[in-house]
């Protein structure tokens, strides 16, 4: 039976059980099945392909072969019966595990509205000498730090400083409290979005980032952002 979307989730992609129900004393080999549509691993490669990495990119921050990235990819795309990538990054699904899917929604009134500019992004060069300069100098309390990307508070205003080529301009990130809602919302208004909301970064607390981007009517990239907390007991 295929339920109807919440938020243009197509929840017919995660079934009940994945894997055809084990005869009695039947032990299978190989990997343990996954009540998900797509194991952990999958899932870590598709929200770097809706992020927009490329396979070497994902292969470098994930420790793991490109061969690997392919394989993964490879398989994603057979399992939801897509073609490309560019399918791949517009795809709305959610990982069942993530604070977002156990997310009980506030309303089931579409988001009218954006919330506040939260994150800034900028491109660097050399992360080392940009982490300097900005703590030391402007004097910017620094959040943390991940390979090649450091991020700064700015009175509650986030700076996303990034190694590498990039767009030249700042990205500026607009919070929002359901991330899908608002999805749909700006979807609905003819607003083109380059990925669906997908996961981030999960911090130590639990807390997860989910963004999605878009573009402006003159094609510059904008994006949604949020912060889903674990749920409480």
């Amino acid at each position: 039976m295929t339920h109807p979307p919440r938020h243009g989730v197509r929840t017919d992609l995660f079934p009940a059980r994945a894997v055809p129900p084990r005869r009695r004393g039947h032990r299978e080999r190989g990997r343990p099945p996954h009540a998900d549509v797509l194991t952990p691993a999958e899932w870590r490669v598709v929200e770097a392909v809706r992020h927009g990495l490329t396979n070497p990119q994902i292969a470098r921050r994930q420790g793991v072969s490109i061969d690997a990235v392919k394989y993964h990819v490879a398989n994603v795309l057979q399992k939801l019966g897509f073609a490309s990538r560019a399918e791949l990054r517009r795809w709305q699904g959610v990982r069942r595990d993530s604070n977002l899917a156990r997310k009980e929604s506030s309303s089931m009134e579409p988001q009218a509205s954006l919330g506040p500019v939260g994150q800034i992004a900028r491109h660097v060069t050399d992360i080392a000498a940009a982490r300097r300069w900005y703590g030391e100098v402007l004097g910017l309390p620094h959040l943390y730090s991940f390979g090649g990307l450091a991020f700064f508070d700015c009175g509650g205003l986030r700076l996303f400083l990034s190694e590498g080529e990039g767009p030249a301009e700042s990205i500026l990130y607009f919070r929002v409290g359901d991330i899908q809602a608002m999805h749909a919302t700006l979807t609905v208004r003819g607003v083109e979005f380059i990925n669906a909301p997908h996961l981030i970064h999960r911090h130590a607390d639990g807390t997860e980032e989910w963004m999605a981007f878009f573009k402006d009517n003159e094609g510059r990239p904008l994006a949604l952002m949020t912060q889903v907390p674990p749920a409480t007991a």
